[in-house]
C-alpha cells in the first residue's frame, strides 16, 4: 500500500501546531498545578507529589517540552544542592483562563462524555 502524502497545509496548521504543544495527558495537568500554586512556583519534587499517577520520568519529559513551548520557565538556583523551580511564563498565565473554561466544560459535560 503506497504510502499517504500529508496536506503541507495540515502540517502547519496553528490549531494543530499550538494544541500539540499541551494538549497530551500531563501538560495541562502540569500548567493547571502550577497555577494553583500560592506562590506560582514549584519544584519537581512538589509537583510530582501533586501527580503521582505520573511517572518521574513523565513528569521530566512533559517539564521539558513546556519549557521547549516557552510556557513554563526553570529557574536553577546556585546552592548546593541545586534548587530548581518551575513556573508559568506569562505566556503559560495567558492560556490559564482557557483551560479553566475547558475544567468547568468538563465537570459540566462529565457524565455524558464517560458514559459507556
Amino acid at each position: 500500500m503506497p504510502k499517504k502524502e500529508i496536506n503541507p497545509e495540515y502540517l502547519t496548521c496553528p490549531i494543530r501546531q499550538v494544541i500539540a504543544r499541551f494538549g497530551d495527558k500531563w501538560s495541562m495537568l502540569v500548567l493547571y498545578t502550577l497555577a494553583e500554586n500560592s506562590t506560582g512556583v514549584m519544584r519537581f519534587s512538589e509537583l510530582h507529589a501533586h501527580m503521582n499517577d505520573c511517572s518521574q520520568k513523565m513528569l521530566s519529559k512533559t517539564l521539558k517540552s513546556l519549557l521547549d513551548s516557552h510556557l513554563v520557565d526553570r529557574k536553577v538556583y546556585p546552592e548546593v544542592p541545586p534548587r530548581v523551580e518551575y513556573g508559568l511564563t506569562d505566556t503559560g498565565k495567558s492560556l490559564i483562563p482557557a483551560i479553566d473554561t475547558l475544567i468547568a466544560w468538563a465537570k459540566e459535560h462529565f457524565d455524558a462524555v464517560v458514559r459507556p
